[in-house]
């Protein structure tokens, strides 16, 4: 079986915090709901949209969650096509992927994220061709769901137990128990080591290269 690394995006590839709160802050204000603060905001990132949205207006109902949704994606496309988008990659990240890739392991990325919002940060970075699959939330139900590491898994060839899922939140480590994968956290993200710990992750990485050391051996001795 392959060994397949599956990233999360927002948090763990990309620093997009700010940018997506922007973008939040546009679309509330444009329903007239007041805006949770940044950090609560933070918290939710690495969900679906809409059922980000839900978590930070629980009081509204199902239809107003989805309003809300479209206007966010409208702000962010606006955003992106006036420059104002910025997902830096976090540093130490290109080096990670090098790494991986010269020890033979394929790579993909789940994502809350949408296909064309995918795209545009990876063609922005010019990852595209580095990821053998991209789960988005186009085509899945929102993390913790495994749905996304299944299919990734099913197209690169991998086994839960070749696969490690690499994110900064609870959502992405609940994902990879539910898919019997393996968890490494992204301490550097918008989680806590301590909630990573808590919902699945074998360890939490302080910085992007210190993953190599938490893979497991079995994955690491893998091959064909």
């Amino acid at each position: 079986m392959n060994r397949l690394a599956i990233f999360d995006c927002d948090g763990t590839l990309v620093d997009s915090g700010h940018t997506i709160y922007a973008a939040l802050a546009e679309a509330f204000g444009q329903h007239g709901e007041p805006l949770p603060p940044p950090e609560r905001c933070r918290r939710v990132i690495g969900l679906s949209l809409v059922e980000a949205i839900a978590d930070l207006t629980p009081q509204l109902p199902e239809s107003q969650h989805v309003r809300l949704a479209d206007t966010y994606k409208n702000a962010f496309l606006q955003a992106r096509i006036a420059g104002r988008v910025e997902e830096p990659l976090f540093p130490g990240i290109p080096e990670l992927l090098d790494a991986l890739e010269a020890d033979g392991w394929l790579l993909a990325v789940a994502t809350g994220k949408s296909d064309r919002g995918l795209r545009a940060c990876l063609d922005c970075h010019g990852f595209s061709d580095r990821f053998i699959s991209l789960q988005t939330a186009d085509r899945h139900p929102s993390k913790p769901h495994p749905s996304m590491v299944v299919q990734a898994m099913a197209e690169a060839g991998a086994a839960p137990e070749t696969t490690v899922v690499l994110g900064d939140t609870a959502f992405d480590m609940g994902m990879a128990v539910a898919a019997g994968a393996t968890g490494i956290g992204a301490g550097w993200g918008y989680h806590d080591a301590e909630e990573l710990s808590a919902a699945g992750a074998i360890g939490v990485a302080e910085h992007p290269l210190q993953v190599l050391d938490f893979l497991p051996p079995l994955a690491r001795s893998a091959h064909g």
